[in-house]
């Protein structure tokens, strides 16, 4: 994918990965009920590879969500599945997830610079500081309080870069949350890989101002976009840097937009409540509150951007992400193993006409 808009980068397309099973509605209707299994995902990564695609990014799970459908049963670690594909793919980045309470920051960096060199400079991390209570009350991990787990996941990233670009054994840190004593990292990573966060919280946006390098949303609309787009890069740009906004999106296209339509429909009257509940209860909401509207929200995507149409119709909302200050674009799909050669076949082109490649 080559850029033709000469007044900002090209819009980044990256794949939200079923390294989890029932990815990504909260659903009975699935298209490949097992395209949780690591064969399906090389699969996927070498299809997206192929069409051009530039990453590719993981759900870290540790225990089932539940429902009748077993919400995320079957998960894959994102440290050895990105191993996997990084040794099997040439071109495309990787990511993995770190629950930040799950691993010490020195074996984290040392497993990161590996991985960096397997895949040639081509891993990156997402770090996340942890919320689902159900996953660290099973291994006895104490759950902090927001703010804590924002200070926590700050150091934890202090740590990785100070391992990854001092002299190694010259590198202390001490805070209240980790203790690092000359630490060692041998050998350290080509460059200092991309650190993305996920959450939109204060917290979490000013932890991703002074220390990342990607933030991924959820926006819930086209002016929503605008407005994370802005404020994460003023955020940034307040301390000297710059940061790449990146919006989760489920496109659906069809012949015809009833045809999307229809699609989305099938997958929200296939809905496990019991699923979507126990996801948002997991989030820190209250699902007594919630409205009918809300719980098909998120059983379809659970929670990303739904782009429905015509091919011409979801190239349009991407060209309009684009416009808002959205720099690249985390996509799941209803059919990875269908819609990612479908997506680089119908709405590629579509993109290069409008500029945004």
């Amino acid at each position: 994918m080559t850029s033709s808009a000469p007044t900002r980068e090209r819009l980044r397309f990256g794949i939200f990965m079923p390294s989890v099973s029932n990815m990504p509605n909260i659903s009975h209707y699935k298209a490949q009920p097992d395209d949780w299994t690591f064969d399906s995902n090389l699969r996927i990564a070498q299809a997206a590879e192929r069409a051009g695609f530039d990453f590719l990014f993981p759900v870290s799970r540790w225990r089932t969500i539940g429902g009748d459908i077993d919400y995320h049963g079957k998960s894959l670690e994102t440290m050895t599945w990105a191993a996997g594909l990084l040794a099997s793919t040439k071109t495309i980045r990787i990511f993995s997830t770190v629950h930040v309470p799950v691993f010490n920051p020195v074996v984290a960096a040392k497993m990161g610079a590996t991985l960096d060199h397997i895949g040639g400079g081509r891993w990156g991390i997402n770090i996340v500081s942890g919320w689902n209570r159900a996953e660290f009350d099973m291994m006895g991990i104490e759950m902090l309080d927001h703010g804590a787990r924002y200070e926590r996941s700050e150091d934890f990233i202090r740590i990785l870069k100070g391992l990854w670009t001092e002299p190694p054994g010259s590198f202390n840190f001490s805070s209240r949350h980790y203790r690092v004593s000359g630490g060692y990292v041998m050998p350290q990573p080509r460059q200092c890989p991309p650190i993305v966060n996920a959450g939109t919280s204060e917290d979490a946006r000013e932890m991703a101002a002074r220390q990342c390098d990607w933030a991924f949303v959820c926006p819930t609309g086209m002016d929503d976009a605008a407005a994370l787009a802005a404020d994460f890069k003023a955020r940034a740009r307040r301390r000297g840097r710059e940061i790449r906004v990146v919006a989760m999106v489920q496109p659906v296209w069809g012949a015809s937009r009833e045809e999307a339509h229809a699609e989305r429909q099938r997958v929200i009257d296939a809905m496990d409540p019991v699923a979507v509940r126990n996801w948002a209860d997991g989030l820190g909401m209250e699902s007594g509150s919630f409205s009918a509207q809300t719980l098909e929200t998120f059983s379809f995507g659970a929670g990303s951007l739904p782009l429905l149409g015509t091919a011409a119709d979801v190239a349009d909302g991407l060209a309009t992400l684009h416009r808002a200050g959205i720099d690249g674009v985390l996509m799941s799909y209803h059919d990875y193993l269908g819609d990612t050669p479908r997506f680089a076949a119908d709405i590629v082109p579509l993109l290069r006409e409008r500029a945004v490649l």
